[in-house]
């Protein structure tokens, strides 16, 4: 086992990408099972928060959107879900023990911070509610660009089959990102949508700014170390900020201020890697 894994750490120090399972070790592929389960528990549990928007959205045209949209994230779990079954997940036992979790949601005045309530591995913002058409349009312009750029590493991770499944998944989001954008900017600029815009961005910013993780944290140093990611927490966090005060600043809309969960909970409270 020493020997694969000083084999596997240089290959991956040369830049080169792992292919199968037999040339990674047991600690590698549960990492890596671990962060691509997140992702696809999360392509899963956001579709079937969209579903209700197909028929609720405004216009004949909006609901082709969103059933596009739903159509996007179901193709993306069931793409994540397929490179978990290669690596010998068995994803139809872990679907079906965490579906019903997959379609629960919280009080939209809940504030959990970064706890993760159900045993599936979504990140937590899926436990939010999609109440109304300016939810799911901020929605799609915080968190579609927050997994974005926490795709930015994945593209260039050390799992190949992992980074060509990306390609396509991350040209997508960026079709979901898009549309947040061009609803976010005819809402803020509209002055009777205007307040609600503010108000709905407030929540769904300060949720997005919650997802990324503790800085510094070692999961995400060990996760670096395989380069199943590149960069700290609080670097993709940051990214995600600037990227969006750069919008709101065109847009009319205040940034609010963030304050990190870490910085009021108890250390042995759950914090994402």
């Amino acid at each position: 086992m020493g020997e694969l894994h000083g084999e596997m750490m240089a290959r991956i120090a040369r830049g080169e990408r792992l292919e199968s399972p037999d040339e990674m070790t047991p600690d590698y592929r549960e990492h890596l099972v671990h962060l691509m389960t997140m992702q696809a528990d999360s392509e899963l549990a956001g579709g079937y928060g969209y579903v209700p928007w197909i028929a609720k959205a405004p216009t004949v045209e909006e609901k082709h959107v969103v059933a596009q949209i739903v159509k996007d994230e179901l193709r993306h779990a069931a793409v994540m879900y397929g490179l978990l079954a290669d690596l010998g997940v068995d994803v139809d036992t872990h679907v079906r023990g965490h579906d019903a979790a997959f379609t629960m949601r919280i009080e939209a005045d809940a504030d959990i911070g970064t706890r993760r309530i159900t045993a599936d591995k979504r990140v937590n913002i899926f436990y939010y509610p999609i109440d109304t058409w300016t939810d799911f349009v901020f929605f799609n312009f915080c968190m579609d660009r927050g997994a974005g750029h926490q795709l930015e590493d994945v593209r260039q991770a050390s799992y190949g089959p992992w980074v060509r499944a990306i390609e396509g998944i991350f040209k997508e989001e960026k079709f979901h990102i898009r549309h947040g954008e061009y609803w976010v900017k005819r809402l803020a600029e509209d002055p009777a949508t205007h307040d609600d815009a503010q108000a709905t961005f407030n929540r769904w910013y300060i949720r997005t700014m919650n997802i990324f993780g503790r800085p510094g944290s070692p999961k995400n140093q060990l996760y670096r170390s395989f380069r199943l990611k590149l960069r700290d927490n609080d670097e993709v966090r940051q990214a995600f900020a600037a990227e969006v005060k750069a919008l709101c600043d065109t847009f009319g809309l205040e940034v609010p201020e963030w304050k990190p969960k870490w910085e009021t909970l108890p250390e042995e409270a759950h914090i994402p890697g």
